[in-house]
């Protein structure tokens, strides 16, 4: 009787043996055709795995073309992305910005008076400030967190607030 042209490739024992055979020879395949960068060991594992992902798909027979074309058609793949890095790398970042040398110096000079009047808060109106302006929590989540009651906690913030008001001119 002869043998099933449509064996099973999912079975173990018949994989092992496809990987056996051909792995060696699509390694060469790939090192040969594009060469060491495209990391062929890596496009064989490919291949393999989307061999055993398509197992019921693939024939025996067909097994070994399947393979080739896939780990072909991923080294292509791999170019094509190589070249798209290569051409993003190769794009000059914009070094300068459209705001003008005074935006740029007032905006630093902010950020140094917002910090000071952060650091002359109360320790218990910073964490409770902190937590609900940059965490986003809200005042019964930081209530919970902190062991305090909801109105310990608005009174926290909005000390802090009317603190940082008077601390920093012109907001």
């Amino acid at each position: 009787m002869p043998k099933d042209l449509f064996e099973n490739v999912c079975e173990e024992r018949l994989f092992s043996e496809l990987f056996a055979k051909h792995s060696k020879n699509l390694h060469n395949f790939i090192y040969y055709k594009y060469g060491e960068h495209i990391n062929p060991k890596d496009q064989v594992q490919e291949a393999f795995i989307k061999l055993w992902d398509n197992c019921n798909k693939v024939s025996l027979d067909k097994a070994k073309s399947f393979l080739f074309t896939v780990a072909n058609n991923l080294s292509l793949n791999q170019i094509k992305h190589d070249k798209i890095k290569l051409k993003y790398q190769q794009t000059e970042i914009k070094g300068s910005t459209n705001e003008s040398p005074h935006f740029i110096l007032e905006e630093k000079e902010y950020l140094q008076k917002y910090q000071t009047a952060l650091a002359n808060l109360t320790e218990a109106q910073r964490v409770a400030f902190l937590m609900n302006r940059i965490e986003g929590k809200r005042h019964k989540e930081i209530a919970d967190l902190l062991g305090i009651s909801r109105k310990a906690v608005e009174k926290r913030i909005y000390g802090a607030l009317e603190k940082l008001r008077k601390d920093i001119e012109g907001i």
